[in-house]
């Protein structure tokens, strides 16, 4: 089944093109890296897929759904349902714990803050970071902070996972460290992964890579 699927998806910002017509399909509990050069618009593709952007043109389905039709509060619903998300740097709340940052999630689904918490504490010892529950980000290294960004995103249990140069702030151990952990949590709960890299190693984690240049996806690479 195809979890996640753009068709024919076209973007300008303003007079300038980002997807010129990009198509690619996802199934259901694949991890897929989208891969290519800085302005190839594999970013935006992203945003396309995760209901965060709209397209000009085309068409953005999630479960046998199309999403790019829907109003912005209902694809704000589904990305705080069923969405989770890893950026580049983190983007930690900087005035809440650890803890209180992986249970945001679910905080902002309508989950009571003692069940919130209680479901984000186990992710501490999975992913190497018990101990550090209630550091603020600034106490945390730049890899314990993105491990935190990772348990934040997949705490809810997303059907599908976003992840945008998850690695890029990182060194070359601790983003493989970091990769090792995404793919494996993702895969034991069943998660479609969608991630941006430039990096092939990171790219290497995924089952399947996609190339996009010049706003038009133009390679499919199985890993």
């Amino acid at each position: 089944m195809r979890a996640v699927e753009a068709r024919n998806v076209v973007l300008s910002f303003g007079e300038t093109p980002a997807l010129r017509g990009a198509s690619v399909s996802v199934a259901a509990g694949e991890i897929v890296a989208i891969m290519g050069p800085s302005g190839s618009g594999k970013s935006t593709l992203l945003h396309c897929l995760a209901g965060i952007l709209v397209p000009d043109a085309g068409e953005i389905h999630y479960d046998g759904r199309r999403i790019d039709t829907l109003s912005e509060d209902q694809r704000s619903r589904l990305r705080r349902d069923h969405f989770g998300f890893v950026f580049q740097f983190g983007q930690l709340v900087p005035e809440l714990t650890a803890e209180e940052n992986v249970a945001l999630p679910l905080l902002l689904g309508g989950v009571k803050r003692a069940a919130a918490l209680g479901q984000a504490r186990p992710w501490f010892e999975r992913l190497g970071l018990a101990g550090l529950e209630r550091r603020r980000s600034g106490e945390l290294s730049g890899g314990q902070a993105q491990r935190v960004a990772l348990a934040r995103g997949l705490v809810a249990q997303p059907g599908a996972l976003f992840a945008d140069e998850p690695t890029g702030a990182l060194d070359s151990l601790t983003g493989e460290q970091v990769m090792d952990l995404l793919v494996s949590s993702a895969r034991a709960q069943g998660t479609t992964v969608v991630l941006v890299t430039h990096d092939a190693r990171i790219a290497a984690y995924a089952d399947r890579q996609v190339i996009v240049r010049d706003g038009r996806v133009n390679a499919l690479v199985h890993s």
